[in-house]
Order: structure tokens, then C-alpha cells, then sequence
């Protein structure tokens, strides 16, 4: 059951690295940190956050305990904000045309920490709909 629930958040995975991958002559750059909120820092945002609310989903419905619950949040947490960094080291070292940012990063982070609070409200509401 878990691999079925699974299979969005891998497909969104994919196309996050297809998209960090394109050539970046079609991006603007970003050189300083108050340029953040740019449109290729709301994209950035975006996809993490979605990619987060992804795997969310099946692994809170997998482990339902209270303590369970929290630690594999944080382990979801920590892989996604992992995947973040790598995606902007492929971009540094193996994407042609494509340079790694650590604003790119911060802007990753900021996407982990909505997508979790997207979800938290989103089970919120589910519950007191129920």
C-alpha cells in the first residue's frame, strides 16, 4: 500500500531534476539575497513544497503514532532538504549551462518548511471535517 501512495511524490522527484537540469539561459540570475523573491525563487519554493506535501501522505498514513510519527517527519524532512542540496550540486557539477545557488537552496528549504505546514493544516481540517 505504501509504494502505491509512493509513486506521485517519486514521479514529482523525477521532474524536479528534469527541471533543474534544463539549461539556465532561461533563468534569471540571482545575486543577492534580497533578489530571492524573484520568479525563479518562487518555483523553487513551490516544487519543494509539493514535493514534501507528496511524501507527507503515505508515510503519516503508515505510522500513526504519536512518537513514530514525529521521527519519520523529521527523516522525511532531512531527505527531502538532502535532495534540495543535490539538486543544486548537479547543477554545479554535472548540468551543462546550469549553476548551483545556495539562495536556490534556501529557497528549497523554505518550500520543506511550507509543504509541512501545508499538510499539517491540510490533516487539520480533514479531521475536524470527519
Amino acid at each position: 500500500m505504501l509504494t502505491k501512495k509512493l509513486w506521485p511524490a517519486l514521479v514529482w522527484a523525477l521532474l524536479i531534476l528534469v527541471l533543474t537540469g534544463l539549461p539556465g539561459a532561461y533563468f534569471p540570475e540571482v545575486k543577492t539575497f534580497w533578489d530571492w523573491l524573484s520568479p525563479d525563487k518562487s518555483v523553487h519554493i513551490f516544487i519543494f513544497a509539493v514535493q514534501t506535501f507528496l511524501l507527507l501522505i503515505p508515510f503519516d498514513e503508515q505510522y500513526l503514532a504519536g512518537r513514530n510519527r514525529f521521527l519519520y517527519r523529521i527523516a522525511l524532512l532531512s531527505v527531502v532538504i538532502l535532495f534540495a542540496l543535490l539538486t543544486e550540486v548537479l547543477q554545479t557539477y554535472v548540468f551543462i549551462g546550469r549553476y548551483g545557488n545556495v539562495y536556490d537552496f534556501i529557497a528549497n528549504i523554505i518550500g520543506v518548511g511550507l509543504g509541512l505546514l501545508a499538510y499539517i493544516l491540510f490533516n487539520k481540517k480533514k479531521k475536524t471535517k470527519y
